[in-house]
């Protein structure tokens, strides 16, 4: 009993210990480096942002200079044309842009999805602390939001680690809060993101509202955007016929689940947000990695990473 106990706790909530825990299985995943592909057919091939590059100093123009490196504000004050130089980063920042809105506390299957999203981050994390990057992140529900800024070293990740258990706490059964839609923090992603960051977005991208698709537009201009969208499988098929019921604390209704036309259209709309995310990652050069709440996530990051470190 008390393992099953221990079981299901670790199925709908994580601790520190846990994702400390996974240290050693997360400095064996390959992050992209190069170029990245996208896990899905047809593979949607981006070429990588490349590390970002800081500005070093002014200094007198020379013939040979790109025009376009001129620093107007010390020519204008020193009456003499000055070029911008600069030096590439060292580290390359890593940020996480994780969803732990109401929806992410769900599964029928595997753990809930807000469990795989922190345990997937503290993965990622921890591979990228192993590469020697810069590890930051922007947390979110529909109470509160909390940016970590990109810093490099274990006490990096384990700051994120105690963000990440503080977030993907289930907070029971309480009033329902207000929507927040996915593109309200992407454009505080957006202010924190540098060029040249690699970008993992882990949600279900649930509620994608019109200015997602600009937001990522323009963050995948400048860096490199991982997609990891985390689905139960009861999301993509209805189970089998029946009548159900279901509630989400404050409302129950009940589901017929032999009507074949509303099976159909259940299948269909989650069809369609796939093929939607999809098409944003071949648009704007991402990559896409599909998760379910039931997955082996070890097998499926390494699996997806290794093809995109190898591209």
């Amino acid at each position: 009993m008390k393992d099953l106990r221990a079981e299901q706790s670790e199925a709908v909530s994580v601790s520190a210990r846990s994702l400390i825990g996974l240290r050693d299985a997360g400095e064996s995943l390959a992050l992209p480096d190069a170029r990245i592909r996208a896990g899905e057919s047809g593979g949607y091939l981006s070429a990588y942002k490349g590390r970002g590059i800081e500005f070093e100093e002014s200094r007198p123009y020379q013939p040979g200079d790109d025009v376009r490196n001129i620093d107007w504000r010390v020519t204008a004050r020193t009456g003499r044309p000055h070029t911008k130089l600069y030096r590439e980063e060292r580290e390359r920042p890593v940020l996480f842009c994780v969803d732990f809105r109401a929806g992410m506390y769900f599964a029928t299957r595997g753990a809930f999805k807000s469990v795989m999203a922190a345990r997937t981050t503290a993965l990622l994390a921890w591979s990228s602390h192993h590469h020697g990057d810069r590890v930051g992140a922007l947390l979110f529900s529909e109470r509160s939001h909390r940016e970590i800024r990109p810093q490099r070293g274990k006490a990096a990740v384990l700051g994120l680690i105690r963000e990440l258990v503080a977030f993907a706490q289930w907070p029971g059964p309480a009033s329902p809060p207000p929507v927040v839609p996915l593109s309200s923090p992407l454009a505080r992603l957006r202010r924190v993101a540098r060029p040249g960051s690699l970008v993992f977005i882990i949600s279900d991208f649930r509620l994608l509202d019109e200015g997602v698709e600009r937001h990522l537009a323009q963050m995948a201009r400048h860096n490199s955007v991982v997609l990891i969208s985390i689905h139960d499988p009861l999301e993509a098929e209805l189970p089998p016929p029946g009548l159900y019921r279901l509630t989400d604390g404050h409302r129950d209704a009940l589901v017929d689940c032999a009507d074949p036309g509303l099976r159909q259209r259940y299948r269909a709309r989650f069809t369609e947000r796939q093929k939607h995310l999809r098409g944003l990652c071949r648009r704007y050069g991402m990559s896409l990695i599909p998760m379910a709440t039931n997955a082996d996530l070890m097998a499926s990051l390494r699996n997806d990473l290794l093809r995109r470190a190898a591209a």
